[in-house]
């Protein structure tokens, strides 16, 4: 075996930002227009060897991630911040590893996360945005928050979300658990931040949609708990453009060792 070469597969961790709007989503597909296909080309590249990732959450076309987490198993053997200079060299500027950390092979980046968070930033605003064009979203009515708080409490909990789930869902259940909707203000920029336990294709623009519809008026707080108990997706208001939307990264047990926090948390408002 040559030099460089681990005896034993090992499992990595990588921590991973982009922006989606160059994009396809995360989910490989044959134009290989994703950011999986990207990632996985990059990381094949240093490795010199075919290398396939697994993610914590797949993300749309246009939407954003801060630290999506993906594993990977590899026989090379490189320090972690090699794997991050490396890997970064054949990256896209708009997509960047992290951080790298071995992991124990049990890690998996998917089933072992105990939730996910999504922050959906929107510019309330008679003029659409220029500058933050694709990363915030943009509602042109004034919206009320706590109109829209009152709304959100009904979501909390588990509840089967059929309502607000895309018809190309592939998640065997509607059900899950939502632990947390906050809503902010800070100046023009509204923020809503989604913790769940996973989320259905679509859901976090869905939910968002008729929050925005109970904002503006166009719907009384009380109707969110009837669009729930529909269980019916033409219940609920149309999906929100993916544009301000932020997978900030799931969580896990703290002795995976997996880092919670990444600079790029800090940028977005």
């Amino acid at each position: 075996m040559s030099d460089g070469q681990a005896r034993q597969p090992v499992r990595l961790a990588l921590g991973l930002a982009y922006r989606g709007q160059a994009y396809h989503g995360w989910q490989s597909q044959p134009d290989g227009r994703t950011v999986q296909d990207a990632l996985q080309k990059a990381l094949s590249a240093f490795a010199d060897a075919p290398v396939v990732t697994v993610c914590a959450g797949r993300t749309d076309a246009g939407v954003h991630a801060v630290n999506q987490i993906v594993h990977l198993d590899t026989t090379l053997q490189r320090e972690p911040f090699s794997w991050v200079r490396g890997t970064n060299r054949y990256l896209p500027l708009d997509i960047a590893v992290q951080w790298c950390r071995p992991v124990p092979a049990g890690f998996h980046a998917r089933n072992s996360a105990r939730g996910r968070r999504y922050r959906f930033v929107v510019l309330e605003s008679p003029v659409r945005p220029a500058l933050e064009h694709g990363l915030v979203g943009w509602v042109f009515r004034p919206l009320d928050g706590q109109a829209m708080r009152d709304a959100a409490a009904c979501l909390l909990g588990e509840h089967d979300f059929s309502a607000f789930r895309a018809a190309d869902c592939q998640s065997p259940t509607p059900v899950k658990r939502l632990n947390q909707i906050e809503i902010s203000r800070r100046g023009a920029y509204w923020r809503f931040d989604f913790d769940a336990s996973a989320f259905l294709h679509h859901m976090v623009r869905n939910l968002l949609g008729s929050l925005v519809a109970v904002g503006n008026g166009r719907q009384p707080p009380g109707w969110m708990a009837e669009v729930l108990a529909s269980k019916s997706r033409e219940a609920a208001a149309p999906t929100f453009p993916p544009d301000g939307l932020y997978f900030m990264g799931p969580y896990y047990d703290e002795a995976w060792g997996i880092p919670g926090h990444t600079a790029a948390m800090d940028w977005v408002p």
